[in-house]
Parts: structure tokens; sequence; C-alpha cells
């Protein structure tokens, strides 16, 4: 996956939205204010999404080179995942996992909200 297609996907999802508040390189993207994925707009080689734990743990021992614990983030929380070596339908999958954990983190009202988008 390259940044573009990355941005995209995570772009077109309901109720999302991207900042830079870290540095002008790291892009993030929340869902009703909630981070779920970032990564490096400037070496794209991974991202960072949130994930259950327990399939963090199998994840990381079923793709040892290409998903690790989350780079500068909660280890128990996060995978770093690579986008070199790795199915692009399994990223995507990654990816829609983080954004559906996130969603059902949100409060009732929050929910809500995002339904009515």
């Amino acid at each position: 996956m390259y940044m573009d297609e990355f941005r995209t996907y995570c772009m077109n999802k309901k109720g999302v939205t991207e900042s830079f508040p870290f540095n002008q390189s790291v892009i993030v993207f929340k869902v009703m204010n909630k981070m779920f994925a970032l990564g490096n707009v400037d070496l794209f080689e991974g991202m960072n999404l949130k994930c259950d734990p327990e399939k963090a743990i199998q994840l990381r021992e079923e793709y040892p080179n290409l998903i690790k614990p989350g780079y500068h983030m909660s280890k128990t929380h996060w995978n770093t995942v690579s986008t070199q070596g790795l199915d692009i339908k399994l990223q995507k999958k990654l990816i829609d996992h983080s954004y559906d954990l996130v969603v059902s983190s949100l409060s009732k009202r929050v929910q809500a909200e995002l339904d009515l988008l």
C-alpha cells in the first residue's frame, strides 16, 4: 500500500478526520476525535494501527517481521504494520479492525452522532 492509498482508504470511512498533531511528517487519522491510524508521509513503510490485545499478539507471532509492537505507542494496544511484503487485503482488514475497535469504544451518544453523518 502506498501513502495515497492509505490516506484515501482511511478518509473514506465515516466520521474520519486527518491532522498532523506531532509534526508535518506524521499524519494521524481519527474517528470522532479518537485516533485509529497514523503513518509517516515522508517515508511510508508502515502504519500504526490500534488492535485488540490478544489479536495483536497473534498477528505478531504469525507475521514476526511484518507486524510488530506499535512504534512509540502502547505495545499492548497498537501494532506497527509493514506496508512492504504484507498483502494489501490484510492491511485493509487491519485498518478496518482498528477503526471498528475505536468506534466500539465511543460513548453511545458519540456513536449516535457518527451514525447521523
